[in-house]
């Protein structure tokens, strides 16, 4: 885990310049595991949404000064994208920015019976995250004890 959080931690160092010169803003930065591969995944947004023109040119951008600076160790698969419409919520921006919208939550353990929720975002304080859900019952959750947030995406 220490290894992946000071990759990351070098490459926003590299990355972050790219994004601001080019109006885009950082919605996730991971450098994972998966079976045998590492994978460093680079999610940019900007009002309005990203185009593939956006995630291929910073990808090529972002290779050259990768390769230059040298910051990661082993090989890895680099990848660009949107966070797409399922966006994750990590940063507290991330929770201000979609305040009022409905998202999911999904726990490591259960609570109240339940390990997945879904409500409106009404606050987002010091790492407490406050849904109303369906039945205008008010669910608080701590930030920490969440497997993942993300926007919901009704039909």
């Amino acid at each position: 885990m220490a290894k992946e959080k000071n990759t990351e931690t070098k490459v926003l160092a590299i990355v972050e310049p790219i994004l601001a010169e080019k109006a885009l803003e950082l919605a996730d930065l991971e450098f994972v595991k998966e079976g045998p591969n590492w994978y460093l995944r680079i999610y940019i947004d900007k009002e309005g949404g990203v185009t593939i023109e956006d995630c291929e040119s910073v990808s090529r951008i972002l290779e050259k000064k990768l390769d230059e600076k040298d910051p990661i160790e082993q090989a890895y698969i680099l990848e660009v994208s949107s966070p797409g419409i399922d966006r994750p919520l990590k940063k507290p921006e991330h929770f201000q920015k979609y305040m009022g919208e409905i998202i999911d939550i999904k726990l490591y353990k259960p609570l109240e019976g339940k390990k997945e929720y879904q409500g409106e975002l009404k606050q987002f304080e010091n790492g407490i995250i406050t849904i109303i859900d369906e039945n205008d019952k008010e669910i608080q959750f701590v930030q920490k004890e969440t497997a993942s947030v993300r926007l919901a995406v009704l039909f």
